[in-house]
């Protein structure tokens, strides 16, 4: 009987997130290998947003004003070339939970025991609704975990980031992401290897030249 991924390992987990002033595109593309005996016909994605991670109260009234919408979210979905079917498991103001299939209206193209294939899927959310940090979860054995921040280079961003387990406290990553400049682009890149399972790893980033008062623009009042 076909599945959901279950058995399955990360052979490489690859995001990007792009910021051009008012919106955030992520970009996210894994390997996927089915470990299991049975075909992998969905895959599991989350999507979670928190403009005030400090502030619960806060945030919580936010998205209630201003929920997150499928329309503005833009979800897209590949695979081998292919688009994705998706159908929504979970619909939260500020948290969406998405069945991405591996099929669509001209076929079905499971992922079959031994087999490894690229996913990728991409979404869109307003700076409005997003905050200032980038959260990675790692769910499955993963082999290889990269993430890329490109930010708008005058805006002057500074980034550093935290890693939490279950046994453990947020603390420093154990190395920095490393910065590179592609013309108008700032982009920083952090990687590591067999991640711990159930870790959580989180970027956070400032805008030197964005006064306080500059970084409530555009948000909802």
């Amino acid at each position: 009987m076909a599945q959901a991924i279950c058995s399955a390992s990360v052979e490489h987990d690859a995001a990007r997130l792009q910021y051009d002033g008012t919106s955030y595109r992520l970009t996210m593309r894994r390997r996927l290998q089915n470990t299991g005996e049975e075909p992998v016909t969905r895959y599991l994605i989350r999507i979670s947003v928190d403009r005030y991670p400090g502030d619960p109260e806060q945030s919580n009234a936010h998205y209630r004003a201003h929920p997150l919408t499928w329309e503005e979210l833009d979800l897209t979905a590949t695979c081998r070339g292919d688009a994705m079917r998706w159908q929504a498991k979970r619909d939260r103001d500020a948290f969406k939970e998405v069945w991405l299939l591996f099929d669509n209206e001209h076929g079905r193209c499971p992922l079959y025991p031994g087999e490894s294939v690229w996913i990728e899927y991409a979404y869109t959310v307003g700076a409005g609704k997003w905050g200032n940090w980038f959260q990675r979860a790692v769910r499955l054995p993963t082999e290889r975990l990269e993430v890329q921040l490109a930010f708008p280079a005058s805006l002057d961003p500074v980034v550093w980031g935290t890693e939490t387990s279950m046994t453990a406290e947020a603390s420093p990553l154990r190395t920095p992401p490393v910065r590179s400049d592609d013309g108008e682009l700032r982009q920083f890149t952090w990687i590591t290897t067999t991640p711990a399972l159930h870790a959580r790893y989180r970027l956070e980033w400032r805008f030197r030249a964005r006064t306080e008062r500059d970084s409530d623009q555009g948000e909802f009042r």
